[in-house]
């Protein structure tokens, strides 16, 4: 995999990719406004060059967005709804004028109505949006979750239905998250555990539309449904959980990003990082990078059509 981490944008887009270059990513994850807002300010062209210039010089190969938390696509009708799709919208046209391939989305929460109830919002919200973003390619990566309250998404089948009932199919995509995946009851610890499951979500969704990997140990045990991340290695998935993950042949050019806790410094990043490479293979370690501060960051991260950085003209 194209091993990287969630990046901290605080400064500008182009400042996270200077933070992912500077612990040895390969790839990284990026929010486009706050995470914890509904709505940020267009980027001007300046930053959209300052930051098309910064990922053509790196060694970053792909780079992708999450969208920000507050946004519910599967609430029944209320302002907060109207407003999640409105903020989703805004999102879309951010990434675009990036040039980003896709952004991860949390299926959403149907807060009581029912599952099913849910979905038929999701689907319904994610239709609308779309039409509004027509003349977009960003597509949207449904993440799969661990389950917490009246989230949706901790079975596969919950995604593949919206797949299936959308009427935009070509702009939909899957993320998945490995400790979400053990958190929902998912045994991904062993390779017969982790191809049973990605062989369920290809007949659900086709495995071409599987686009990007979170790669998260779970301090919560199988079937938990309570979301904890934990440093690789020290959860309930253990590092040589990770091993057949990061060896699986048929991800070897998606990028699977880190969404650990941090500090400052990013040394978590290093490290996890280097523990990922070295399940990879002796052959696909790279130089040991010490992390440097560029400037603040966010204490722990926030939460792929194949896409490469942009190619000299």
């Amino acid at each position: 995999m194209k091993l990287g981490a969630h990046m901290s944008t605080s400064g500008g887009l182009y400042k996270a990719v200077q933070r992912g270059q500077s612990v040895g990513c390969d790839s990284i994850q990026v929010f486009v406004k706050s995470n914890m807002q509904w709505f940020g300010k267009t980027p001007l062209p300046s930053d959209v060059a300052k930051f098309a210039a910064e990922w053509k010089s790196s060694g970053i190969q792909q780079v992708f967005a999450h969208t920000g938390y507050l946004i519910n696509i599967a609430a029944p009708e209320s302002p907060n709804r109207e407003t999640s799709l409105k903020s989703l919208i805004q999102e879309i046209e951010f990434a675009t004028a990036y040039g980003l391939p896709f952004m991860v989305l949390h299926p959403g929460a149907h807060l009581g109505s029912g599952e099913a109830a849910g979905i038929a919002q999701a689907v319904a919200g994610l239709d609308e949006v779309f039409e509004a973003t027509s003349s977009s390619p960003v597509r949207i990566a449904l993440e799969n979750t661990a389950g917490q309250g009246s989230c949706l998404g901790y079975k596969l089948e919950h995604l593949g239905e919206i797949f299936s009932r959308s009427k935009y199919p070509e702009r939909l995509g899957i993320c998945l998250d490995t400790a979400h995946f053990l958190a929902a009851g998912y045994d991904i610890r062993t390779e017969p555990g982790w191809d049973k499951a990605i062989k369920t979500i290809a007949g659900l969704a086709g495995i071409k539309n599987l686009l990007a990997f979170h790669l998260n140990d779970s301090k919560t045990d199988l079937g938990s449904r309570v979301d904890r991340h934990a440093h690789i290695g020290e959860g309930m998935i253990g590092k040589e959980g990770f091993r057949h993950i990061v060896q699986d042949p048929r991800f070897l050019n998606h990028p699977g990003c880190l969404e650990t806790p941090k500090s400052e410094d990013l040394h978590e990043d290093v490290e996890n990082l280097e523990v990922l490479r070295n399940l990879c293979g002796s052959a696909l370690v790279k130089p040991k990078v010490k992390a440097r501060r560029i400037a603040p960051t966010a204490p722990k991260a926030a939460r792929t059509a194949k896409h490469s950085k942009p190619k000299s003209s």
